[in-house]
């Protein structure tokens, strides 16, 4: 495991990669000795060469004994070399993600005048050299919305534990990079890290169960713990700071545009487990990790609060809030005589006495803080005092920050969706209404008649429920949601849940649903005045591709019901509406999904603007390339320009989160790069110009699309065999066992493909390195438009050039098609029992891949696939070798487990043996689900 070149773009000098690959190659290679002896770490490295070898020039007498060796490995020893592979990957991660960290910080160094590209002083230097002045940029800032919201989707494969041994490695990697090391220090960074990767060796990768919904919830305050919470407000200074520069004659302070929001705990959408005590006592955790960062921060504050009435004169508004607190909280006698002549001391003293009583519903509220707007007021009486006596600096440094982070978190840190699934809202209304004798059968009625019904209900003040009937446990469950909803909203505040997403929308009848469930618990109000008051919004999910043809229509139908209409009163007319990537693409296939997505875009804003109403889009990308997955600046300018009025949601989810989140340097730049993306989105939306030859690039995309979507239902739905070749050659009944999440992989108890979610299924043909979602039907698309027409060809290379949806759509079909490779993936169709099957099936597969290959060759004009991106391409192409053995073992032992329980019979260790190859083939392709 010394290879010192591996996952480095060799056309750079990036020497300082080398060195961290090396040394931690090095170091691992010394556990290997340490932990199993020389044995092992020759296997390994036998191995590894011999991979290499194969991926360098293959030839069918190597290949066979490359596959002996893997297949020929004692069992325990077998289990060993899996992990030498994994956790060599996990070691080249933490490399690769701290030189991004370094390459930022080299180029901000060496850069002098010049700025970043994608940075936020580059584009708000482009504003002002644009002439955009300073009312515009205002307008931009005051229009622009963009929130990340985390979700519990199982796709993060690596245990949290491991995940805090990977910060600590991470940071002690990049203390090499101190040139004032003495040679001891860095012998005790080596010696550091060495027994960081012993500890890494000797923890257990695999949960031993599957983590509970609290523990998800633990695992997502994570993030706002350890990063978030800090580097938020620190987006903020640098636009601030850089609105100052170029736009010096304003007094800035950029409003609220750029937070994060929560699924978890609040996702029941087939997730059992998601009770509406869970939401109670999830929101009742952020709470808790709100107030404990402020206490935290107020302590610091204390260290850098020593200004003396003897030398400053602070305001008489500083000591009459002094005097408010000293009548209503007792403290100890002997802080106030310690500070005496430090009143900020004291009057921090008195602000941690309230932020330690909010919590608490028995104490009284003159000695606590109400409302998050309270502390931010205690906050501004210090920082005008400060000023006052020209302490700016701390005003600046710690006051101002403070009042920005409880602007972002307030009490509730980050709002909590909740989601169900449309049909569970039905039933329980059936339910209810028949035993109100209200309607016999709801369930049964057209969808006209639900619309007329439940606009009756709406519009009606009487209940519809009682407590003196008895309801099913499902439909209780269903009504205690709403209960907490309005319970949560008077005790954390209206902003800690304010939507209700409805998965599988399918009708007007799902979201008036909501709102008529929403009206029993007083979150739906009627006024005397005749207006409505309403608290929680209906957020339609959008998931297949009819539901996305369908969508304009159910929405202009909500628009034109009064009683729908006067909820938006609360939300200054603006409607969320969620989009899903991930059923779209495996319902249609990528290029299908791609292009009904940005359709019902404009479809849908269409729709809504004869109305008023703004749109609020939500997109439900998943980290995988086959769910939509892309970084996130290049998600944000991938959306029409024309539709993020109203604001954007997007979903940060599994792997994603530690990828961006799990460092502050990254995390920084990605949120960086995202604002910047921002503004770039809405000072074109401002301007649009859209280029001539584009209604003609959009009705060849018609046809693409539908010719694309014809070859991938083709197979999926309607090729017999399919789901066959997809069960028996992947490791998905395998992946439901690696306990990564909460929740079932299937919606229902059911082997259909339709109940079958969306992340197993990308995850499984990731495992199985054909990756199939992310690119497969494209090339039957683009064909049937070339039909080896060279001026057809001139157009999609026009297209390329000119139309950013079709360049962002073919360069995720390259990185997709870089990180499949068949020659492995044929592999797993060994497991197939029929191999007539096998050989067919991955013949259409393979003429697929070719297919696409050549075409997206030829429209890009490369040589070969990702020349556009040679970083990427170099460390794909370096990282194979080290994936394909654990590809071929998993192979192996699938097969025998499988025989096994054919026979009714099991093998605990290798069923470890099975999940720790997915483990590891997740850390070396860097992807899941």
């Amino acid at each position: 495991m010394s290879d010192s070149v591996s996952i480095i773009n060799k056309s750079t000098s990036n020497n300082l990669l080398r060195r961290d690959v090396r040394f931690l190659g090095h170091i691992l290679g010394e556990v290997l000795v340490h932990q199993g002896g020389n044995a092992l770490f020759t296997i390994v490295e036998k191995i590894r060469e011999m991979s290499k070898s194969l991926r360098a020039q293959y030839t069918p007498e190597m290949y066979a004994e490359f596959k002996d060796t893997v297949s020929g490995l004692d069992p325990e020893i077998r289990h060993q070399v899996i992990r030498a592979f994994a956790i060599y990957f996990q070691l080249i991660n933490i490399a690769e993600q701290n030189h991004r960290i370094r390459r930022k910080r080299d180029y901000e160094r060496t850069a002098g005048e010049n700025v970043q590209p994608g940075s936020i002083e580059d584009v708000v230097r482009g504003l002002k050299s644009q002439n955009i002045n300073a009312d515009e940029v205002q307008g931009i800032l005051q229009g622009i919305s963009l929130e990340l919201v985390m979700t519990a989707h199982p796709t993060e494969a690596t245990r949290r534990a491991v995940l805090d041994i990977h910060q600590r490695i991470a940071n002690r990697v990049m203390e090499l990079d101190n040139p004032n090391l003495t040679f001891r220090e860095r012998e005790q960074l080596r010696e550091q890290l060495l027994g960081e990767v012993i500890t890494l060796w000797q923890t257990d990768e695999l949960r031993d169960r599957k983590p509970t919904v609290i523990d998800e919830v633990n695992n997502g305050l994570y993030y706002f713990d350890e990063t978030l919470f800090d580097v938020l407000p620190q987006v903020y200074q640098e636009l601030e700071r850089c609105l100052d520069k170029y736009y010096p004659e304003e007094a800035w302070h950029v409003p609220t545009f750029l937070k994060f929001g929560s699924w978890i705990g609040g996702d029941r959408d087939g997730n059992p487990s998601v009770k509406s005590n869970i939401t109670w006592e999830t929101l009742t955790m952020h709470r808790k990790l709100a107030l404990d960062k402020y206490e935290e921060l107020l302590h610091d504050l204390m260290e850098h609060m020593s200004f003396s009435k003897s030398i400053v004169e602070v305001t008489s508004e500083l000591l009459d809030s002094i005097q408010t607190d000293r009548e209503n909280i007792d403290l100890r006698s002997d802080d106030l005589l310690r500070n005496e002549k430090e009143p900020y001391r004291i009057k921090v003293k008195y602000m941690i006495g309230k932020i330690q009583n909010t919590a608490n519903p028995n104490v009284p509220s003159t000695q606590k803080y109400n409302s998050p707007n309270e502390l931010i007021e205690d906050l501004k009486v210090i920082e005008r005092s400060l000023r006052n006596h020209f302490a700016d600096f701390i005003a600046d440094s710690h006051i101002a920050k403070m009042i920005r982070q409880v602007e972002l978190f307030g009490f509730h840190l980050a709002t909590l969706d909740v989601r169900q699934h449309s049909k569970e809202h039905e039933s329980a209304m059936t339910e209810i209404l028949a035993k109100m004798s209200i309607c016999e059968n709801y369930a049964e009625l057209a969808e006209q008649q639900k619309i007329e019904l439940l606009t009756n209900l709406l519009n009606d003040p009487r209940p519809i429920t009682s407590s003196y009937l008895s309801y099913s446990e499902n439909t209780r469950e269903c009504l205690d949601v709403y209960r907490i909803i309005q319970k949560a909203q008077q005790e954390f505040g209206r902003a800690c849940i304010s939507s209700y997403l409805i998965s599988m929308t399918q009708g007007a009848s799902d979201l008036l649903e909501v709102l008529v469930f929403a009206k029993e618990a007083g979150l739906y109000l009627h006024n005397a005045d005749g207006s409505v008051t309403c608290t929680l919004q209906s957020v339609p999910l959008f998931e297949t591709i009819d539901d996305l043809h369908a969508a304009p229509e159910i929405m202009s139908t909500l628009f034109q019901i009064p009683a729908y209409r006067n909820s938006l009163n609360s939300t200054n007319h603006l409607q969320e509406i969620m989009l899903g990537y991930s059923d779209s693409n495996k319902d249609g296939g990528v290029i299908t999904a791609n292009w009904e997505l940005r359709v019902a875009l404009r479809s849908i804003t269409a729709a809504a603007k004869p109305f008023d109403v703004k749109l609020k889009f939500f997109h439900g990308r998943g980290g995988a390339l086959g769910r939509g997955g892309m970084p996130l600046n290049r998600s944000i300018m991938a959306q029409p320009a024309d539709t993020i009025g109203g604001g954007i949601k997007i979903t940060e989810q599994g792997e994603v989160l530690s990828s961006r989140y799990s460092m502050k340097g990254i995390a920084y730049r990605s949120l960086e790069q995202a604002t910047s993306a921002l503004i770039t989105s809405a000072l074109w939306a401002r301007n649009p110009q859209t280029s001539a030859d584009q209604p003609e690039y959009e009705d060849i995309m018609v046809g693409i699309s539908e010719s694309a979507q014809q070859k991938y239902q083709d197979l999926i739905f309607r090729d017999p065999d399919f789901l066959t070749f997809f069960k028996e050659s992947t490791p998905l009944p395998e992946i439901g066992e690696l306990n990564i999440g909460s929740r079932p992989s299937k919606r229902k108890n059911s082997d259909r493909f339709e109940d079958l979610r969306a992340i197993p299924w990308v995850f499984a043909w990731t495992q199985s390195r054909y990756l199939l979602p992310a690119w497969y039907a494209a090339g039957s698309g683009l064909y049937s438009y070339y039909q080896q027409n060279p001026e057809h060809l001139s157009v999609m290379k026009d297209m390329y050039k000119n139309w950013s949806f079709f360049s962002s759509l073919i360069d995720n079909l390259q990185m997709a098609l870089a990180k499949a490779d068949l020659l492995i993936a044929k592999e797993y169709g060994s497991m197939i029992q029929d191999q007539g099957i096998a050989e067919r099936i991955f013949n259409l597969i393979q003429e697929e891949y070719q297919r696409t290959s050549e075409l997206i060759l030829m429209i890009t004009g490369q040589q070969e696939i990702l020349d556009n991106v040679p970083v990427i391409q170099e460390s794909i192409r370096l990282r194979n070798p080290y994936v394909d053995p654990l590809s071929y073992m998993q192979v192996k032992m699938l097969q025998e487990l499988r025989a096994l329980r054919d026979q009714g019979d099991d093998d605990a260790l290798m069923l470890r043996e099975v999940l720790l190859t997915i483990n590891g083939i997740a850390a070396g392709l860097r992807n899941t689900g």
